[in-house]
């Protein structure tokens, strides 16, 4: 069991590390904004505050530190996805890593995002109060499916 869980940590740092280096390609190539992960932390760091939901996080009040718990929120969100991913897959799927079902869990797992982060931080229920919902839910989705890639070749290469 300790195996799966120190792999499945393994597989959600590289699917995080290949979602980063995709949002970094497509702020170089298309000149797409990188990620602002200091909003995600602002959030994080107001939860224990006991404040989950905010008309803005960015007219929320400043944290010290919450572009590094941004990050740290985000890494360790993968993680915790990689675990979950092969709890529930178990030890047979790492003896022919299907790429199939670790996409549709990646792909269920940006219900998070958008019905608990993106609410909580003022953007509405899968981002509805920005001004394009629709081409941040297909970024996302498309950020998902790189994530689910990243996480299969950390399979391949570790298992």
């Amino acid at each position: 069991m300790l195996d799966l869980f120190w792999l499945g940590i393994v597989m959600g740092l590289g699917g995080t590390v290949a979602m980063d280096l995709w949002g970094l390609l497509l702020h170089l190539a298309a000149g797409m904004p990188k990620p602002a992960w200091r909003n995600p932390g602002r959030w994080v760091a107001h939860l224990p505050r006991g404040r989950v939901f905010h008309d803005s996080i960015a007219t929320a009040e400043p944290v010290p530190g919450e572009v590094v718990i941004g990050w740290a929120f985000h890494y360790v969100v993968g993680a915790i996805y990689g675990v979950a991913f092969l709890l529930l897959a178990g030890r047979g799927w790492l003896a022919d890593p299907v790429f199939l079902p670790l996409w549709i869990f990646s792909l269920v797992t940006i219900v998070a995002g958008w019905f608990l982060l993106h609410p909580g931080m003022g953007l509405g229920w899968a981002l509805s109060r920005t001004p394009t919902p629709w081409k941040g839910r297909a970024m996302g989705l498309v950020a998902h499916t790189v994530f689910a890639l990243g996480m299969w070749a950390a399979a391949w290469l570790f298992a």
